[in-house]
């Protein structure tokens, strides 16, 4: 099904703060002095490598508005998280569909995808390690008392990493149900995108799922979401995503996307949005105030917790005050920048249905 998201409104919080990427250094302060370094490494599309800006990505600047605490623990401490289920559930079938792309449009079927499911969870597995353990808990047992403590068991490992895996081809089914991947030639994908906004002193950055361009040369941004179709104040956090690579694009192509897409896998729905340059110049100014907001908390070394619904998925609920917990000491030397922008999971928004309406839009071959 596909549906159209025109009515929902874009409720950005830039004072306080509220929604997503990766931001180091802060308006009018160098990052050694706002306590964020500011190295930018990586070379993407539109912007030149080893430069020394302060950079945004969607993630980070999500982070920052729905908590500014949950942005600190990421940003600034770099606490650990270990990963869950669903976000490698995400990232396997990110890996699968980018991969789909590379077969000739006639091998891009269910079967070939789900074929795929098991040799990207292997190759993800080798570079991340960490995910291998993924179903130790699952697979906990207590061991007798002669033998001396907990175990594990190897079948129930197996059992639980086998219901994944099956978990993700159903997610693939899913992506079949509102696209024909045979009829489509992305013009990009898992794209690398960077722009700078205000005379340069910001970056702009993030990677695209998909980029699909249309014969006569209109965009279309697509996302692929795993969780289910969220309700309208949740989706307006997914469409901040989006529009901020609409931004990006805009500043790099000279064009506004056409359509900003989420697909929500779970529930075989399609969710078109049409921004336009008005909207796009109003959302920059929402960004540079994200950013001023963000310099002023790390100058005042001061991030407070924002409890909401979404606190149950936060790993760092022992070390909030609004949980009872203290955090960590201010860095007084940061952690370099990570060098990926965007290390997005699935979207834990809980699942529901915004008001919309059908629409087409026409980029399929």
């Amino acid at each position: 099904m596909t549906v159209d998201a025109t009515s929902t409104t874009d409720t950005t919080d830039t004072a306080g703060t509220t929604d997503a990427a990766d931001v180091t250094g802060t308006a009018g302060t160098t990052g050694a002095a706002a306590g964020l370094g500011t190295t930018e490494t990586a070379s993407p599309a539109g912007a030149g490598a080893g430069t020394a800006r302060a950079s945004l990505s969607p993630s980070r600047a999500a982070d920052f508005k729905t908590c500014p605490l949950l942005y600190r623990f990421r940003s600034i401490d770099r606490l650990p998280e270990r990963p869950t289920s669903d976000q490698a559930r995400g990232t396997l079938v990110h890996a699968v569909l980018e991969r789909l792309f590379d077969l000739p449009a006639a091998e891009r079927t269910p079967e070939q995808a789900a074929a795929l499911v098991q040799p990207q969870w292997a190759r993800l597995t080798a570079e991340e390690p960490e995910l291998g353990s993924l179903f130790d808990d699952d697979a906990a047992t207590v061991a007798p008392a002669t033998a001396g403590g907990a175990t594990t068991d190897p079948a129930t490992t197996d059992a639980a990493r086998d219901e994944f895996l099956a978990s993700a081809r159903g997610l693939l089914d899913g992506y079949f149900t509102v696209e024909d991947p045979q009829r489509l030639d992305p013009a990009e994908r898992e794209y690398l995108v960077s722009t700078e906004i205000d005379d340069g002193r910001l970056v702009l950055r993030g990677y695209i799922d998909r980029l699909d361009v249309s014969p006569a040369g209109d965009l279309r941004v697509v996302d692929y979401k795993t969780g289910g179709a969220p309700r309208e104040a949740f989706e307006a956090r997914a469409l901040f995503q989006l529009k901020f690579y609409a931004l990006v694009l805009w500043h790099l192509r000279g064009v506004v996307p056409r359509a900003l897409r989420l697909l929500y896998l779970r529930d075989a729905e399609i969710c078109d949005y049409h921004p336009d340059a008005e909207e796009l110049l109003r959302f920059e100014r929402t960004l540079l105030a994200l950013w001023a907001a963000i310099a002023k908390a790390t100058a005042e070394r001061d991030f407070r917790p924002k409890p909401s619904r979404l606190c149950g998925w936060c790993s760092h609920q022992a070390l909030c005050p609004a949980f009872g917990g203290t955090p960590p000491p201010f860095p007084e030397q940061p952690a370099a920048p990570v060098t990926d922008p965007q290390a997005d999971g699935p979207d834990p928004a809980p699942r529901g249905g915004a008001s919309r309406h059908r629409v087409v839009v026409d980029f399929d071959g």
